[in-house]
């Protein structure tokens, strides 16, 4: 439905603009289309093309004022900057929209009533619309009725910022201001940035309520048994959480209560290159439907998806709501996890598949957040490099890492959940020498973690990062299970196993005066 003058931004400046309020996918395909963002593939989905295959976390900045300046941990992806800055940036955002057509969309963030934020997402883009309405939690029609906003996202992508005038980066910007309840984007067109900004607003504000805000997907077994999967991109976050055996709760946002996990989402947001139909079937289907958006994926001669094709980006999309997925757990929610599951892609291939971790381990993997880059991926990657985010989501983490490490700790040690490291990277030598972890075996790996079927199994400790690593699981040879077995030259492993140990040990020193020296106790061996 479309509003004007009398429109639902008047408090912002914005009177003039054309304003659709709520509109449903059929209007949004045909708004988005007739805007020339995307065109409709044959199998259904709305493609888009975007100016930036994926985030911009170096153009992101939370304002500093009395609320934040003792309370983020400025450094890193927490870049501050000013109150009068915000306010110029967005004085000169609304004056450019008030002529210009504009989408709408009032929903929630978080599936626990008693801690969702309601959320108005203001954008240029139909098609920005349609993502927020598939990953976002739609309210009910008598929600609607008495809506009322905590948070206010404007997103203009054509507005660009002027670096020195506006005292930013670059003609892009995200701004996020606490006091303020808004965060205002601007020169890019990837959707990510409306969920990941509202997504550092939960992992600011939730942690105060004691409620851990967690990057990372859910799942629940057939007996009630919840699971989490933590992992950086890549890692198979969303493949692994997608099994047919359990049902999904979300697939990349989580918050945890005294009394369990709520998904933060309504919809899930899948990297696709390369999904096979076969090993993925749960996602590689929403590739197939109507309503479905696909980024940065390219179509080939007869319109129809071709998922192998990455020369726009590797980083392609589908952004769909979570109903698509036949086995989703209704209403978002489950118990207190039963595991915990951190997945990494070690390209370096000397972590093992599956090691159970120490609650001191836990918190050192977890500060860490470990996944390696390979070549390829980025310009000037020409062997494996280590990266290290904190709590598997640094660029969204606004707090001091040790203070999402000390609850998470508290949430494990009241639950008793059991904590596992999985390694989906390589095996059998780094890559380029080694191969990819089957995901069958990781499938097989996970199956047996989460059925209680590693609980008697004989484990060992390897020698580099003190993992525990079990000697035997049916299925899965020995080899794979031990990765020094897997290398044909045992004192290439012994290197590589050991300049990995010291680069974890080199990105730890700069947590250790804010957690446990048990914790900094537990981290890799310096002489093995």
């Amino acid at each position: 439905m479309s509003l004007t003058a009398t429109t639902p931004l008047t408090d912002l400046g914005i009177e003039h603009a054309t304003v659709h309020l709520n509109p449903s996918v059929d209007e949004l395909y045909a708004h988005a289309i007739r805007l020339g963002e995307g065109v409709e593939a044959a199998t259904g989905p709305l493609t888009v093309r975007t100016n930036k295959g994926g985030r911009s976390p170096k153009d992101r900045f939370i304002v500093k004022d009395d609320l934040t300046r003792d309370t983020v941990w400025w450094g890193g992806f927490n870049t501050p900057t000013t109150p009068d800055i915000f306010d110029r940036l967005l004085n000169r955002m609304t004056a450019y929209a008030d002529d210009r057509e504009l989408f709408v969309q009032q929903v929630y963030a978080g599936t626990d009533p008693e801690h969702r934020i309601a959320v108005r997402m203001v954008t240029e883009m139909a098609y920005h619309s349609l993502f927020v309405h598939n990953m976002f939690v739609r309210p009910t029609p008598d929600e609607l009725r008495t809506f009322q906003e905590d948070w206010t996202v404007l997103n203009i992508p054509s507005f660009k910022a002027d670096p020195a005038r506006d005292g930013v980066r670059s003609d892009t910007f995200i701004l996020v201001n606490f006091t303020r309840r808004m965060i205002i984007a601007g020169g890019t067109q990837y959707a990510g940035e409306n969920k990941k900004g509202i997504f550092s607003v939960l992992n600011f504000l939730l942690p105060k309520q004691g409620v851990m805000p967690m990057h990372c997907s859910a799942n629940i077994g057939p007996a009630g048994d919840v699971a989490l999967f933590f992992g950086l991109s890549g890692t198979g976050k969303t493949t692994l959480s997608a099994d047919p055996t359990r049902r999904l709760i979300g697939d990349d946002e989580h918050g945890w209560t005294d009394d369990g996990i709520f998904n933060f989402e309504g919809g899930c947001y899948a990297k696709v290159i390369n999904l096979n139909a076969e090993a993925e079937p749960v996602i590689y289907r929403t590739t197939r439907t109507r309503g479905t958006v696909l980024e940065n994926v390219v179509l080939d001669e007869h319109c129809v998806p071709d998922l192998a094709d990455g020369s726009l980006t590797e980083n392609t999309r589908s952004a769909y709501p979570i109903e698509e997925v036949a086995n989703h757990q209704p209403g978002g929610r489950g118990g207190h996890p039963k595991h915990v599951v951190f997945l990494t892609a070690d390209a370096f291939g000397v972590l093992p598949p599956i090691s159970r971790l120490t609650p001191e381990q836990t918190m050192y993997q977890f500060i860490s957040g470990f996944t390696a880059k390979i070549p390829g991926t980025e310009e000037g990657v020409t062997e494996p490099s280590p990266t290290f985010s904190t709590c598997f989501g640094a660029p969204f983490m606004p707090r001091h890492p040790g203070e999402y490490a000390r609850l998470l700790a508290q949430k494990i040690r009241a639950s008793g959940a059991q904590v596992w490291l999985v390694n989906t990277g390589w095996t059998g030598g780094m890559y380029g020498v080694g191969h990819r972890m089957s995901i069958r075996h990781t499938r097989a790996l996970l199956d047996a973690a989460l059925n209680g079927r590693l609980d008697d199994v004989p484990f060992e400790v390897e020698p580099y990062f003190n993992l525990a690593i079990p000697t035997e699981v049916p299925g899965i040879p020995a080899e794979v299970l031990r990765p020094q077995r897997a290398w044909a030259d045992p004192q290439a492993y012994a290197r590589t196993a050991h300049k990995l140990a010291g680069l974890f040990r080199e990105n730890f020193r700069r947590f250790e005066d804010g957690v446990d020296p048990a914790v900094t106790a537990s981290m890799p061996t310096a002489d093995a």
